[in-house]
């Protein structure tokens, strides 16, 4: 089965990546050998497991379980009962596998740490995007995820219904307060940058933070940017500068942004809402497997 790759994500995390990325997790896991299967259970021995939701959410990661259980034993049988994005409920099943009980033991725990983790990034991302029902603003995640998991944290906002921002720090250009500062100013930054692109003839996007209305009419003024990122305005002054802005450019709502607050940012007309939280804060999804 080839995997999905979000649209997003194509050109960071292939094919190779993914079985690289579940190479490591095995082994982080497995090491030398699983000793307590292979001391208790013959090897011959076959048996049937199901993996089963303890909660109700956004279920997220069958596409990756699959990958990962060919990976460990291309003979266990997979089946799917749900597809990533299903809404699943306490006790529901999510996949019955069939083989080498070995081998389903070997691979249980990095499947199911994987599906916990995507399916909370997932449902909390849902539970944002259904707060700006009839909007037509667009939830996006942050560069804030675990250290060698991002594209899969990244795949689990999709699911969610989220969009993805920038993957690192390579493929978009995005002034902060900490660029803005260190360089001298925002128009310094902006021209700075068009240098950069130009001697090195990369074609890449930019973004630039801007701290208040100030900041917002001297980025107007000076131009040569993509996106204007508006962190920590309030609703009412976020409302101020979209007007201002007048779809000269896109505008991106950031800092400190949460549910309770979210559908008010979204209402002043601004394009996007990133929020850190839906990867730096999600929980997990209770998630198990038994033998049936």
């Amino acid at each position: 089965m080839h995997f999905a790759v979000p649209p997003s994500c194509t050109q960071r995390f292939t094919d190779m990546d993914l079985k690289k990325f579940i190479t490591d997790a095995l082994h982080e896991d497995i090491g030398d050998g699983d000793h307590t299967s292979l001391a208790s259970i013959p090897n011959n021995v076959e048996g049937k497991a199901k993996i089963y939701a303890k909660a109700h959410g956004i279920i997220a990661g069958i596409e990756l379980a699959e990958q990962i259980f060919d990976q460990v034993d291309p003979d266990i049988y997979f089946e799917s009962k749900v597809n990533d994005g299903d809404r699943v409920s306490h006790g529901d099943t999510l996949i019955e596998l069939t083989g080498k009980t070995q081998s389903i033991l070997r691979g249980e725990r990095v499947v199911l740490n994987c599906m916990q983790r995507m399916s909370g990034i997932a449902t909390l991302t849902q539970n944002m995007v259904k707060l700006l029902d009839g909007l037509p603003t667009k939830i996006l995640d942050t560069r804030k995820t675990t250290p060698g998991f991002r594209a899969i944290e990244k795949w689990a906002v999709r699911i969610g219904g989220g969009v993805n921002h920038r993957f690192g720090l390579f493929d978009m250009i995005m002034i902060k307060d900490n660029h803005i500062d260190f360089s001298g100013g925002i128009t310094q930054a902006v021209n700075n940058t068009q240098s950069y692109l130009k001697d090195t003839g990369k074609e890449l996007e930019i973004c630039i933070e801007a701290r208040s209305i100030d900041d917002v009419t001297e980025i107007l003024n000076c131009g040569g940017v993509n996106r204007i990122m508006l962190d920590n305005f309030s609703p009412e002054i976020m409302k101020e500068a979209v007007a201002l802005i007048a779809g000269r450019f896109q505008t991106e709502a950031t800092g400190g942004i949460t549910a309770e607050t979210l559908r008010s940012y979204a209402e002043t007309g601004v394009d996007f809402v990133s929020v850190g939280a839906l990867t730096h804060s999600a929980g997990s999804m209770d998630i198990s497997l038994i033998a049936i």
